[in-house]
């Protein structure tokens, strides 16, 4: 294996790849290419040439962060790929702190991905600060 983590935005189709190998499904390209030009901070992880790996910042970068999009093909999962990419979307994350050391990051882990989470620092929620974490879901189309 050789493993790059390079910041850039995948292509549309590189993103379809990662989302429909984890079965997050697809979406059109027109779509995807607006949500990444809205993204703040976007890491893409390669074997050689092949995507293999991504993840993404969203927000306003003073208030509020959300790390979005973190997927790794499943033959590359187990690796400390993932830990890779969020080790590196930490490091941009302290960058934004250096505005307001108070902002806060979000996210939503993929069911039974939790406890990856945890080992950042992430607590689930509702706990006895923060109320439940809510969604607007439309369960006829994915979110």
């Amino acid at each position: 294996m050789q493993i790059k983590y390079i910041e850039r935005f995948p292509t549309s189709e590189e993103y379809n790849m990662l989302t429909e190998a984890v079965g997050w499904g697809t979406r059109e390209n027109s779509i995807i290419e607006e949500a990444l030009r809205n993204t703040l901070y976007s890491l893409c992880v390669y074997d050689m040439d092949k995507i293999i790996g991504y993840g993404r910042i969203i927000g306003d970068k003073t208030i509020f962060l959300y790390i979005h999009s973190v997927m790794i093909i499943p033959e590359y999962q187990g690796k400390q790929i993932g830990t890779g990419i969020m080790n590196n979307l930490l490091k941009q994350i302290d960058e934004y702190k250096k505005v307001n050391p108070n902002i806060r990051t979000y996210l939503g882990a993929s069911k039974g991905k939790e406890a990856f989470y945890e080992k950042f620092g992430f607590v689930a929620r509702p706990n006895e600060e923060l109320g439940a974490g809510m969604i607007l879901y439309n369960k006829e189309k994915e979110c």
